[in-house]
Protein backbone atom coordinates (compact mmCIF):
# COMPACT_ATOMS: atom_id res chain seq x y z
CA UNK A 1 0.00 0.00 0.00
CA UNK A 2 1.28 3.46 -0.98
CA UNK A 3 -0.03 6.62 0.61
CA UNK A 4 -0.19 10.04 -1.04
CA UNK A 5 -1.27 13.49 -0.01
CA UNK A 6 -3.38 13.68 -3.18
CA UNK A 7 -4.57 11.13 -5.72
CA UNK A 8 -6.15 12.25 -8.99
CA UNK A 9 -8.13 9.92 -11.25
CA UNK A 10 -7.83 11.36 -14.76
CA UNK A 11 -5.15 13.41 -16.49
CA UNK A 12 -7.25 15.97 -18.38
CA UNK A 13 -8.21 19.01 -16.35
CA UNK A 14 -7.29 16.95 -13.29
CA UNK A 15 -3.65 17.25 -14.31
CA UNK A 16 -3.77 20.99 -13.55
CA UNK A 17 -4.50 20.29 -9.89
CA UNK A 18 -0.82 19.68 -9.25
CA UNK A 19 -0.11 23.31 -8.38
CA UNK A 20 2.82 24.84 -6.52
CA UNK A 21 0.90 24.12 -3.31
CA UNK A 22 1.83 20.46 -3.82
CA UNK A 23 5.53 20.95 -4.58
CA UNK A 24 6.51 19.42 -1.23
CA UNK A 25 3.80 16.75 -1.24
CA UNK A 26 3.39 13.40 -2.96
CA UNK A 27 0.77 13.19 -5.70
CA UNK A 28 -0.53 10.21 -7.67
CA UNK A 29 -2.13 10.63 -11.10
CA UNK A 30 -4.00 7.63 -12.48
CA UNK A 31 -4.86 7.54 -16.19
CA UNK A 32 -6.28 4.52 -18.01
CA UNK A 33 -6.45 6.17 -21.43
CA UNK A 34 -4.27 8.56 -23.40
CA UNK A 35 -2.52 11.02 -21.11
CA UNK A 36 -3.96 14.52 -21.29
CA UNK A 37 -7.63 13.63 -21.51
CA UNK A 38 -10.37 14.12 -24.07
CA UNK A 39 -9.83 17.74 -25.07
CA UNK A 40 -6.18 17.38 -26.00
CA UNK A 41 -6.32 14.00 -27.69
CA UNK A 42 -9.75 13.44 -29.24
CA UNK A 43 -11.77 16.56 -28.54
CA UNK A 44 -11.55 20.33 -28.67
CA UNK A 45 -8.01 20.83 -29.93
CA UNK A 46 -7.63 18.27 -32.75
CA UNK A 47 -11.17 18.83 -34.01
CA UNK A 48 -10.59 22.58 -34.34
CA UNK A 49 -7.43 21.95 -36.33
CA UNK A 50 -9.47 19.82 -38.73
CA UNK A 51 -12.20 22.48 -38.75
CA UNK A 52 -9.71 25.15 -39.78
CA UNK A 53 -8.63 23.07 -42.77
CA UNK A 54 -12.29 22.59 -43.66
CA UNK A 55 -12.90 26.35 -43.38
CA UNK A 56 -10.03 26.99 -45.81
CA UNK A 57 -11.53 24.54 -48.29
CA UNK A 58 -14.94 26.19 -47.94
CA UNK A 59 -13.46 29.64 -48.53
CA UNK A 60 -11.85 28.47 -51.76
CA UNK A 61 -15.11 26.95 -53.01
CA UNK A 62 -16.98 30.20 -52.42
CA UNK A 63 -14.27 32.56 -53.69
CA UNK A 64 -16.09 33.31 -56.95
CA UNK A 65 -18.78 35.12 -54.95
CA UNK A 66 -16.28 37.95 -54.43
CA UNK A 67 -14.90 38.03 -57.95
CA UNK A 68 -11.96 35.79 -57.15
CA UNK A 69 -11.66 32.74 -59.36
CA UNK A 70 -10.20 29.79 -57.47
CA UNK A 71 -10.46 26.02 -57.57
CA UNK A 72 -9.93 23.39 -54.93
CA UNK A 73 -7.48 21.11 -56.70
CA UNK A 74 -7.34 18.43 -54.06
CA UNK A 75 -7.39 17.47 -50.41
CA UNK A 76 -4.41 15.64 -48.89
CA UNK A 77 -6.17 13.96 -45.98
CA UNK A 78 -3.08 12.27 -44.60
CA UNK A 79 -1.19 15.57 -44.59
CA UNK A 80 -4.10 17.25 -42.80
CA UNK A 81 -4.16 14.43 -40.27
CA UNK A 82 -0.41 14.46 -39.70
CA UNK A 83 -0.37 18.23 -39.22
CA UNK A 84 -2.76 17.70 -36.33
CA UNK A 85 -1.36 14.68 -34.56
CA UNK A 86 2.33 15.41 -35.14
CA UNK A 87 1.74 18.32 -32.78
CA UNK A 88 -0.74 16.81 -30.35
CA UNK A 89 0.79 13.39 -29.72
CA UNK A 90 4.12 14.82 -28.50
CA UNK A 91 2.25 17.07 -26.04
CA UNK A 92 0.48 14.04 -24.59
CA UNK A 93 3.74 12.10 -24.41
CA UNK A 94 5.56 14.99 -22.74
CA UNK A 95 2.81 15.41 -20.16
CA UNK A 96 2.93 11.72 -19.34
CA UNK A 97 6.72 11.68 -19.08
CA UNK A 98 6.69 14.77 -16.87
CA UNK A 99 4.35 13.12 -14.40
CA UNK A 100 6.15 9.77 -14.56
CA UNK A 101 9.50 11.40 -13.86
CA UNK A 102 8.30 14.30 -11.74
CA UNK A 103 9.99 14.85 -8.36
CA UNK A 104 6.76 14.61 -6.40
CA UNK A 105 4.35 12.85 -8.78
CA UNK A 106 3.75 9.22 -9.59
CA UNK A 107 1.83 8.36 -12.74
CA UNK A 108 -0.11 5.10 -12.78
CA UNK A 109 -0.94 4.30 -16.40
CA UNK A 110 -3.89 2.07 -15.64
CA UNK A 111 -7.36 1.97 -14.11
CA UNK A 112 -8.54 2.73 -10.59
CA UNK A 113 -11.51 1.71 -8.51
CA UNK A 114 -12.48 2.46 -4.95
CA UNK A 115 -12.32 -0.36 -2.41
CA UNK A 116 -12.93 2.02 0.50
CA UNK A 117 -13.71 5.71 1.14
CA UNK A 118 -10.10 6.80 0.52
CA UNK A 119 -8.57 3.62 -0.81
CA UNK A 120 -8.08 2.74 -4.47
CA UNK A 121 -7.12 -0.45 -6.20
CA UNK A 122 -5.01 0.47 -9.20
CA UNK A 123 -4.50 -1.95 -12.08
CA UNK A 124 -1.55 -1.36 -14.39
CA UNK A 125 -1.18 -4.05 -17.06
CA UNK A 126 -2.76 -6.67 -14.83
CA UNK A 127 -0.69 -5.84 -11.77
CA UNK A 128 -2.74 -4.41 -8.93
CA UNK A 129 -1.71 -2.27 -5.99
CA UNK A 130 -3.48 -0.33 -3.27
CA UNK A 131 -3.27 3.45 -3.13
CA UNK A 132 -4.54 5.58 -0.27
CA UNK A 133 -4.60 9.35 -0.08
CA UNK A 134 -5.56 12.18 2.24
CA UNK A 135 -7.65 13.59 -0.60
CA UNK A 136 -8.86 12.10 -3.86
CA UNK A 137 -10.14 13.98 -6.90
CA UNK A 138 -12.18 12.14 -9.51
CA UNK A 139 -11.66 13.78 -12.90
CA UNK A 140 -12.22 10.71 -15.05
CA UNK A 141 -14.07 12.45 -17.88
CA UNK A 142 -16.61 10.86 -20.21
CA UNK A 143 -16.80 8.55 -23.21
CA UNK A 144 -18.88 8.22 -26.36
CA UNK A 145 -22.34 6.68 -26.13
CA UNK A 146 -23.12 3.93 -28.65
CA UNK A 147 -26.84 3.14 -29.11
CA UNK A 148 -27.82 -0.46 -28.52
CA UNK A 149 -29.10 -0.86 -32.09
CA UNK A 150 -25.59 -0.16 -33.38
CA UNK A 151 -23.61 -1.94 -30.66
CA UNK A 152 -25.65 -5.14 -30.91
CA UNK A 153 -25.57 -5.24 -34.71
CA UNK A 154 -21.84 -5.88 -34.94
CA UNK A 155 -21.36 -3.33 -37.72
CA UNK A 156 -18.05 -1.46 -37.81
CA UNK A 157 -18.32 2.14 -36.65
CA UNK A 158 -16.26 5.09 -35.51
CA UNK A 159 -16.69 7.55 -32.67
CA UNK A 160 -15.02 10.92 -32.19
CA UNK A 161 -12.17 8.97 -30.56
CA UNK A 162 -11.22 7.22 -33.80
CA UNK A 163 -12.65 9.04 -36.84
CA UNK A 164 -9.87 11.62 -37.02
CA UNK A 165 -7.19 8.95 -37.49
CA UNK A 166 -8.64 7.09 -40.48
CA UNK A 167 -6.20 6.54 -43.35
CA UNK A 168 -8.37 7.67 -46.26
CA UNK A 169 -11.39 9.89 -46.76
CA UNK A 170 -14.54 7.87 -47.46
CA UNK A 171 -16.74 8.76 -50.40
CA UNK A 172 -19.83 8.69 -48.16
CA UNK A 173 -20.12 9.12 -44.41
CA UNK A 174 -23.22 8.48 -42.30
CA UNK A 175 -23.25 10.40 -39.01
CA UNK A 176 -25.69 9.30 -36.34
CA UNK A 177 -26.47 12.25 -34.07
CA UNK A 178 -27.70 15.83 -34.09
CA UNK A 179 -25.49 17.60 -31.55
CA UNK A 180 -22.25 19.54 -31.61
CA UNK A 181 -19.95 16.57 -32.32
CA UNK A 182 -22.10 15.47 -35.25
CA UNK A 183 -22.34 18.99 -36.68
CA UNK A 184 -18.62 19.67 -36.45
CA UNK A 185 -17.63 16.43 -38.17
CA UNK A 186 -20.33 16.91 -40.80
CA UNK A 187 -18.72 20.26 -41.63
CA UNK A 188 -15.19 18.83 -41.69
CA UNK A 189 -15.90 15.89 -43.95
CA UNK A 190 -18.39 17.58 -46.29
CA UNK A 191 -16.00 20.50 -46.80
CA UNK A 192 -13.27 18.03 -47.74
CA UNK A 193 -15.49 16.45 -50.40
CA UNK A 194 -17.27 13.63 -48.56
CA UNK A 195 -21.00 13.03 -49.09
CA UNK A 196 -22.47 13.35 -45.60
CA UNK A 197 -25.77 11.96 -44.36
CA UNK A 198 -26.82 13.19 -40.92
CA UNK A 199 -29.36 11.02 -39.06
CA UNK A 200 -31.03 13.11 -36.35
CA UNK A 201 -33.47 11.76 -33.78
CA UNK A 202 -35.25 15.08 -33.20
CA UNK A 203 -37.14 17.52 -35.45
CA UNK A 204 -34.09 19.79 -35.80
CA UNK A 205 -30.35 19.84 -35.19
CA UNK A 206 -29.26 21.19 -31.77
CA UNK A 207 -32.42 20.46 -29.80
CA UNK A 208 -31.09 22.42 -26.78
CA UNK A 209 -30.45 25.59 -28.81
CA UNK A 210 -32.97 28.41 -29.06
CA UNK A 211 -35.68 26.96 -31.32
CA UNK A 212 -35.64 29.77 -33.87
CA UNK A 213 -31.87 29.67 -34.32
CA UNK A 214 -31.84 25.88 -34.35
CA UNK A 215 -34.44 25.82 -37.11
CA UNK A 216 -32.47 28.39 -39.11
CA UNK A 217 -29.31 26.30 -38.78
CA UNK A 218 -31.10 23.11 -39.79
CA UNK A 219 -32.48 24.83 -42.90
CA UNK A 220 -29.06 26.21 -43.89
CA UNK A 221 -27.12 22.95 -43.55
CA UNK A 222 -29.81 20.87 -45.22
CA UNK A 223 -28.50 22.28 -48.50
CA UNK A 224 -25.00 21.01 -47.63
CA UNK A 225 -25.75 17.64 -46.07
CA UNK A 226 -28.42 14.97 -46.49
CA UNK A 227 -30.25 15.62 -43.22
CA UNK A 228 -32.78 13.03 -41.99
CA UNK A 229 -34.89 14.55 -39.21
CA UNK A 230 -37.10 12.74 -36.67
CA UNK A 231 -35.31 9.57 -37.68
CA UNK A 232 -35.27 6.46 -35.50
CA UNK A 233 -32.75 3.70 -36.17
CA UNK A 234 -34.41 0.29 -36.28
CA UNK A 235 -31.36 -1.67 -37.41
CA UNK A 236 -27.80 -1.52 -38.68
CA UNK A 237 -26.11 -3.90 -41.09
CA UNK A 238 -22.89 -4.26 -43.00
CA UNK A 239 -23.31 -4.56 -46.75
CA UNK A 240 -21.18 -4.51 -49.86
CA UNK A 241 -21.80 -0.76 -49.98
CA UNK A 242 -20.46 -0.25 -46.44
CA UNK A 243 -22.79 0.30 -43.50
CA UNK A 244 -26.56 0.70 -43.83
CA UNK A 245 -28.84 2.13 -41.16
CA UNK A 246 -32.49 1.11 -41.39
CA UNK A 247 -34.72 3.99 -40.33
CA UNK A 248 -38.18 3.97 -38.83
CA UNK A 249 -39.82 5.54 -41.85
CA UNK A 250 -38.72 2.67 -44.09
CA UNK A 251 -35.78 4.49 -45.67
CA UNK A 252 -32.09 3.74 -45.28
CA UNK A 253 -28.90 5.75 -44.76
CA UNK A 254 -25.89 4.24 -46.48
CA UNK A 255 -22.23 5.15 -46.08
CA UNK A 256 -18.77 3.72 -46.52
CA UNK A 257 -18.18 4.59 -42.87
CA UNK A 258 -20.48 5.16 -39.89
CA UNK A 259 -19.71 7.79 -37.25
CA UNK A 260 -21.67 7.47 -34.01
CA UNK A 261 -22.02 10.91 -32.40
CA UNK A 262 -24.98 10.49 -30.06
CA UNK A 263 -23.47 12.07 -26.97
CA UNK A 264 -21.17 11.16 -24.12
CA UNK A 265 -21.65 9.49 -20.74
CA UNK A 266 -19.63 10.00 -17.52
CA UNK A 267 -16.84 7.54 -16.77
CA UNK A 268 -18.24 6.92 -13.31
CA UNK A 269 -19.16 3.28 -13.76
CA UNK A 270 -16.30 0.94 -13.04
CA UNK A 271 -14.85 3.24 -10.38
CA UNK A 272 -16.33 1.23 -7.52
CA UNK A 273 -18.13 4.27 -6.16
CA UNK A 274 -20.49 2.15 -4.06
CA UNK A 275 -17.54 0.75 -2.10
CA UNK A 276 -16.69 4.29 -1.05
CA UNK A 277 -20.30 5.37 -0.55
CA UNK A 278 -20.04 8.08 -3.22
CA UNK A 279 -23.43 9.29 -4.45
CA UNK A 280 -24.35 9.76 -8.11
CA UNK A 281 -27.18 11.28 -10.11
CA UNK A 282 -29.55 8.97 -12.05
CA UNK A 283 -27.59 9.63 -15.26
CA UNK A 284 -24.34 8.47 -13.69
CA UNK A 285 -22.81 11.85 -12.89
CA UNK A 286 -21.07 11.97 -9.54
CA UNK A 287 -22.99 14.26 -7.20
CA UNK A 288 -20.98 17.23 -5.91
CA UNK A 289 -21.79 20.44 -4.08
CA UNK A 290 -20.93 23.93 -5.29
CA UNK A 291 -17.36 23.53 -4.01
CA UNK A 292 -16.75 20.24 -5.84
CA UNK A 293 -17.11 18.00 -2.77
CA UNK A 294 -18.77 14.62 -2.99
CA UNK A 295 -20.76 13.30 -0.05
CA UNK A 296 -17.61 11.53 1.19
CA UNK A 297 -15.20 13.75 3.11
CA UNK A 298 -11.94 14.28 1.29
CA UNK A 299 -13.24 13.05 -2.08
CA UNK A 300 -13.87 15.61 -4.83
CA UNK A 301 -14.99 15.47 -8.45
CA UNK A 302 -14.88 17.79 -11.44
CA UNK A 303 -15.37 17.93 -15.19
CA UNK A 304 -17.45 15.60 -17.35
CA UNK A 305 -17.64 12.89 -14.68
CA UNK A 306 -19.69 15.16 -12.42
CA UNK A 307 -20.55 18.43 -14.15
CA UNK A 308 -23.84 18.99 -16.00
CA UNK A 309 -21.74 20.83 -18.63
CA UNK A 310 -19.50 18.64 -20.76
CA UNK A 311 -17.26 21.52 -21.78
CA UNK A 312 -13.52 21.96 -21.39
CA UNK A 313 -13.75 25.55 -20.20
CA UNK A 314 -16.14 24.42 -17.48
CA UNK A 315 -13.80 21.59 -16.44
CA UNK A 316 -10.90 24.06 -16.30
CA UNK A 317 -12.95 26.44 -14.16
CA UNK A 318 -13.94 23.66 -11.82
CA UNK A 319 -10.32 22.50 -11.61
CA UNK A 320 -9.21 25.99 -10.54
CA UNK A 321 -11.87 26.04 -7.82
CA UNK A 322 -11.05 22.55 -6.58
CA UNK A 323 -7.30 23.27 -6.66
CA UNK A 324 -7.92 26.19 -4.30
CA UNK A 325 -10.28 24.24 -2.07
CA UNK A 326 -7.89 21.32 -1.64
CA UNK A 327 -5.48 23.53 0.29
CA UNK A 328 -7.88 26.14 1.71
CA UNK A 329 -10.64 24.19 3.48
CA UNK A 330 -11.31 27.21 5.67
CA UNK A 331 -12.09 29.47 2.70
CA UNK A 332 -13.85 27.38 0.09
CA UNK A 333 -14.59 28.84 -3.33
CA UNK A 334 -17.68 27.87 -5.31
CA UNK A 335 -18.30 26.99 -8.95
CA UNK A 336 -19.80 29.80 -11.01
CA UNK A 337 -22.20 28.16 -13.45
CA UNK A 338 -24.48 31.15 -13.93
CA UNK A 339 -23.57 31.90 -17.53
CA UNK A 340 -21.93 28.91 -19.18
CA UNK A 341 -21.39 29.54 -22.90
CA UNK A 342 -20.67 27.07 -25.65
CA UNK A 343 -19.74 27.22 -29.30
CA UNK A 344 -20.00 24.73 -32.14
CA UNK A 345 -17.32 25.06 -34.79
CA UNK A 346 -19.40 23.95 -37.71
CA UNK A 347 -20.53 25.94 -40.74
CA UNK A 348 -22.09 28.31 -39.94
CA UNK A 349 -20.67 28.58 -36.44
CA UNK A 350 -23.02 28.44 -33.46
CA UNK A 351 -22.52 30.15 -30.09
CA UNK A 352 -24.91 30.39 -27.17
CA UNK A 353 -25.13 31.56 -23.56
CA UNK A 354 -27.99 31.95 -21.11
CA UNK A 355 -31.70 31.36 -21.57
CA UNK A 356 -33.49 30.63 -24.81
CA UNK A 357 -36.62 32.61 -25.63
CA UNK A 358 -38.73 29.64 -24.60
CA UNK A 359 -36.97 29.24 -21.26
CA UNK A 360 -37.22 32.96 -20.47
CA UNK A 361 -40.97 32.96 -21.18
CA UNK A 362 -41.49 29.86 -19.06
CA UNK A 363 -39.74 31.58 -16.14
CA UNK A 364 -42.07 34.56 -16.29
CA UNK A 365 -39.79 37.28 -17.63
CA UNK A 366 -41.16 40.22 -19.60
CA UNK A 367 -39.44 38.90 -22.69
CA UNK A 368 -38.21 40.99 -25.58
CA UNK A 369 -36.07 39.61 -28.40
CA UNK A 370 -34.15 40.89 -31.36
CA UNK A 371 -32.84 38.92 -34.32
CA UNK A 372 -30.15 40.95 -36.07
CA UNK A 373 -29.03 39.72 -39.47
CA UNK A 374 -25.34 39.83 -40.32
CA UNK A 375 -26.29 41.01 -43.78
CA UNK A 376 -27.83 44.22 -42.39
CA UNK A 377 -24.43 45.54 -41.29
CA UNK A 378 -21.60 46.90 -43.40
CA UNK A 379 -19.26 43.99 -42.76
CA UNK A 380 -22.09 41.58 -43.43
CA UNK A 381 -22.49 43.26 -46.80
CA UNK A 382 -18.79 42.80 -47.45
CA UNK A 383 -19.13 39.09 -46.71
CA UNK A 384 -22.30 38.75 -48.83
CA UNK A 385 -23.79 37.04 -45.80
CA UNK A 386 -27.40 35.90 -46.17
CA UNK A 387 -27.82 33.52 -43.23
CA UNK A 388 -25.94 34.81 -40.15
CA UNK A 389 -27.97 36.11 -37.21
CA UNK A 390 -27.51 37.31 -33.65
CA UNK A 391 -30.57 36.64 -31.49
CA UNK A 392 -30.73 38.28 -28.06
CA UNK A 393 -33.25 37.62 -25.29
CA UNK A 394 -33.79 40.24 -22.57
CA UNK A 395 -36.19 41.39 -19.89
CA UNK A 396 -37.95 44.47 -21.27
CA UNK A 397 -38.67 45.88 -17.81
CA UNK A 398 -35.25 45.55 -16.15
CA UNK A 399 -32.99 45.65 -19.19
CA UNK A 400 -31.26 42.44 -18.12
CA UNK A 401 -29.76 40.39 -20.93
CA UNK A 402 -31.02 36.84 -20.43
CA UNK A 403 -29.54 35.00 -23.37
CA UNK A 404 -27.59 35.29 -26.62
CA UNK A 405 -27.69 32.86 -29.54
CA UNK A 406 -25.55 33.46 -32.62
CA UNK A 407 -25.26 31.65 -35.92
CA UNK A 408 -22.68 32.80 -38.42
CA UNK A 409 -19.10 33.78 -39.11
CA UNK A 410 -16.97 33.94 -35.93
CA UNK A 411 -19.99 33.51 -33.67
CA UNK A 412 -17.66 32.02 -31.05
CA UNK A 413 -15.83 35.35 -30.83
CA UNK A 414 -18.75 37.73 -31.29
CA UNK A 415 -20.55 36.32 -28.27
CA UNK A 416 -17.75 37.07 -25.80
CA UNK A 417 -18.72 40.68 -24.89
CA UNK A 418 -22.24 39.43 -24.19
CA UNK A 419 -20.90 36.72 -21.88
CA UNK A 420 -18.80 39.36 -20.15
CA UNK A 421 -21.74 41.73 -19.76
CA UNK A 422 -23.99 39.05 -18.32
CA UNK A 423 -21.28 37.79 -15.95
CA UNK A 424 -20.49 41.27 -14.65
CA UNK A 425 -24.14 42.30 -14.31
CA UNK A 426 -24.06 44.88 -17.10
CA UNK A 427 -27.52 45.63 -18.48
CA UNK A 428 -28.49 46.00 -22.11
CA UNK A 429 -28.50 49.82 -21.95
CA UNK A 430 -24.97 49.96 -20.56
CA UNK A 431 -23.67 47.35 -22.99
CA UNK A 432 -25.13 49.18 -25.98
CA UNK A 433 -24.21 52.76 -25.13
CA UNK A 434 -21.52 52.49 -22.45
CA UNK A 435 -18.69 51.81 -24.90
CA UNK A 436 -17.56 52.44 -28.47
CA UNK A 437 -18.32 49.82 -31.10
CA UNK A 438 -15.81 49.88 -33.96
CA UNK A 439 -17.37 50.76 -37.30
CA UNK A 440 -17.65 48.92 -39.63
CA UNK A 441 -16.49 45.80 -37.76
CA UNK A 442 -18.66 42.69 -37.70
CA UNK A 443 -19.22 43.34 -33.99
CA UNK A 444 -21.87 45.88 -35.04
CA UNK A 445 -24.14 42.85 -35.41
CA UNK A 446 -24.04 42.61 -31.61
CA UNK A 447 -24.41 46.37 -31.09
CA UNK A 448 -27.46 46.60 -33.33
CA UNK A 449 -29.04 43.57 -31.71
CA UNK A 450 -28.66 45.21 -28.30
CA UNK A 451 -30.18 48.45 -29.57
CA UNK A 452 -33.02 46.59 -31.22
CA UNK A 453 -34.21 44.93 -28.01
CA UNK A 454 -36.36 47.94 -27.19
CA UNK A 455 -34.90 48.66 -23.76
CA UNK A 456 -32.58 51.53 -24.76
CA UNK A 457 -34.30 54.95 -24.26
CA UNK A 458 -35.63 56.50 -27.45
CA UNK A 459 -33.40 59.58 -27.09
CA UNK A 460 -30.37 57.31 -27.51
CA UNK A 461 -31.69 56.13 -30.86
CA UNK A 462 -32.13 59.53 -32.48
CA UNK A 463 -29.47 58.82 -35.06
CA UNK A 464 -29.81 55.98 -37.55
CA UNK A 465 -28.19 52.67 -36.62
CA UNK A 466 -24.79 52.20 -38.25
CA UNK A 467 -25.01 50.25 -41.46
Amino acid sequence: MTHYHLAIIGSGSGNSLVTEDFEDKNVAIIERGTFGGTCLNVGCIPTKMFVYAADVATTIRHAATYGVDATLDGVRWRDIRERVFSRIDPISDAGRDHRVNGPNTTAYLGSARFIGPKTLEVDVDGRTSEVTADQIVIAAGSRAIVPEQVAASGVPFHTSDTIMRIDELPRRLVILGGGYIAAEFAHVFSSLGVEVTLVVRGPRIFRHLDAEVGERFTEVVSSQWDVRLSASVTGARETQDGVTLDLGDGTTAVGDLLLVATGRTPNSDGLGLAAAGIATHPNGRIAVDSAGRTNVAGVWALGDVSSPYQLKHVANHEARVVAHNLVHPEALQEFDHRYVPYAVFTSPQIASVGLTEEQASDRGYDVTTKVQAYGDTAYGWAMEDTTGVCKLVADRTTGELLGAHLMGHQASNLIQPLIQGMSLGTGVREMARGQYWIHPALMEVVENALLGLGVVPAEDLSEPLPV
